[in-house]
């Protein structure tokens, strides 16, 4: 079995699902007493957050790069970012860091192929809605149509995960927000909706719509036991 080297913090409150759904995958395959090898290297949020919203993403990704080079050092085979935003500088961590990076759009568009999905809906951070980074690569490398909300839905999408969920708090008029913005994105013609924050399942579950949900906590946990496993 591979080590796999977790970036979280961003935030921790996911972050805890990713040590979970990973560790649950390996149980699976393996059975007994068994779970999955991890080093975690866990970033403090507020200075991330600080540069996200003045729009220093070199300073992100030197915090970043420092994280992946450190997780090498310990031993890790690849890298897993814990969240989907962060994924803007994916390519500049590559850069430095020799080691494999499990991009999680990636293991969201397998998943949406295998589900026979060309049309989906993008729920994030505003810079995951907003930016090229995310919905290009699933336009591009796997033929999938983006649908974003309006930026009136963007905002209030955005300041939910900063200033709640970021923060442990479960708010059900958020989570009645979320619902009805998916539902928006089905009548637009997304065929099944990414939940494309890291946070956005702690409010969020399938059972809350009868559109199809993609979580990517769990579909990227799912990809990096996978991955450790192969």
């Amino acid at each position: 079995m591979k080590t796999i080297g977790l970036i979280g913090g961003m935030s921790w409150e996911s972050t805890v699902d990713y040590y979970k759904y990973i560790n649950q995958a390996v149980n699976r395959q393996l059975g007994g007493l068994n779970s999955a090898n991890i080093i975690l290297h866990s970033v403090n949020f507020s200075e991330i957050e600080k540069l996200q919203h003045s729009g220093d993403w070199e300073g992100t990704a030197k915090i970043l790069k420092l994280a992946a080079k450190s997780l090498q050092q310990a031993g890790a085979d690849c890298i897993v970012i814990c969240t989907n935003t962060m994924h803007k500088v994916a390519p500049n961590i590559e850069r430095h860091c020799p080691l494999p990076i499990l991009h999680i759009a990636d293991a969201t568009a397998f998943e949406l192929k295998q589900q026979k999905i060309s049309s989906v809906g993008l729920l994030g951070t505003k810079f995951t809605m907003q930016q090229s980074f995310y919905k290009d690569k699933l336009l591009n490398d796997f033929g999938v149509n983006v649908i974003t909300p309006s930026l009136e839905e963007q905002e209030q999408l955005h300041n939910i995960i900063y200033n709640e969920l970021c923060k442990g708090k479960i708010v059900e008029s958020s989570k009645h927000t979320y619902v009805k913005i998916i539902e928006n994105l089905h009548c637009k013609g997304a065929q099944g909706v990414i939940l494309g924050c890291t946070e956005i399942p702690l409010l969020v579950k399938s059972t809350d719509t009868t559109v199809p949900l993609f979580d990517t906590t769990f579909i990227h946990s799912e990809y990096a036991a996978k991955w450790a496993l192969d």
